[in-house]
């Protein structure tokens, strides 16, 4: 019987060879009892201790998703979807960027950063203060269905702007075949917090189409500068309405609640439990 906040018998059957197993030692919990145990973590945001006894020992799944964080696993499932899709001509890369900023509960906020990171955890631990106090930034790229192609978290603070770069040269879908993985948008959409003359000139380097709305202030000095200031960027208004995919991913991400506020308090172990709700959007 599959309860609620678990994978489904054809999600799991997907899953299935992309999680890996141990060819030696002693029988352990099962692989499928210790995922849902971590997809019931996310979306009801308990903590590890207090998982239901039907998952298996709480240290095992947790020491299970540490060990998966720290060797990619997740990351690996993902792109292994992602191709696959992209084989089946499922992909819309009509790719649409923005980010959203979630609350960092107290117990996230306990890090010891006195220390600084380790490893390619960064140094702030993606925390950071502002106006409504710690906070994290979830950057994402995703295709013109709503479904993530990329995922970056940063401090709250971080201005949309400088995590554009970043953000787009994370998109590496692989090919079921030969061949380099495909890191191109036919086109991007952002709004006009990606607004800026480096920006653009990025997109048109790699030869990306994009649509993002001119700040008001930018108009203005472009038409101050009279024939200086060069073209006015195009801007397409209908191409533009289809931006709103990116909103509906934020909120059907964010009913996890796990990622609604951050408990955890490595950036990493952070973009792991994203890195999951996101594979979930990908399954059928």
């Amino acid at each position: 019987m599959v309860r609620r906040h678990e994978l489904t018998d054809q999600e799991w059957e997907l899953l299935t060879p992309l999680i890996p197993r141990a060819a030696t030692g002693r029988p352990r919990v099962e692989d499928r009892q210790v995922i849902n145990g971590m997809v019931y973590k996310i979306r009801t945001g308990i903590s590890w201790r207090d998982l239901p006894e039907r998952y298996g020992p709480w240290k095992t799944v947790y020491t299970r998703f540490r060990r998966y964080t720290l060797d990619g696993v997740f990351t690996r499932a993902l792109q292994q979807i992602q191709a696959q899709a992209d084989a089946d001509g499922d992909i819309d890369w009509l790719v649409q960027i923005d980010s959203t900023i979630v609350r960092a509960h107290q117990h996230a906020a306990a890090t010891g950063r006195k220390g600084g990171g380790t490893g390619d955890e960064p140094d702030d631990h993606a925390l950071g203060r502002s106006r409504g106090g710690l906070t994290t930034k979830i950057h994402i790229a995703c295709d013109g269905k709503g479904r993530p192609l990329a995922i970056l978290v940063t401090p709250g603070q971080r201005h949309d702007s400088a995590c554009a770069r970043p953000l787009l040269e994370r998109i590496r879908v692989p090919r079921t075949g030969p061949g380099r993985p495909r890191c191109s948008p036919g086109q991007v959409i952002a709004d006009k917090a990606y607004s800026s003359r480096g920006f653009r000139v990025y997109l048109r380097r790699r030869g990306i189409a994009h649509t993002i709305p001119e700040k008001a202030d930018q108009r203005q000095h472009r038409l101050r500068r009279g024939g200086h200031g060069g073209r006015p960027p195009g801007f397409d208004r209908v191409t533009y309405r289809r931006r709103n995919m990116i909103e509906r991913c934020f909120n059907r991400l964010k009913h996890n609640k796990a990622l609604a506020t951050r408990y955890d308090k490595l950036a990493r172990h952070y973009q792991a439990l994203v890195t999951i709700a996101v594979l979930q959007l990908w399954l059928p």
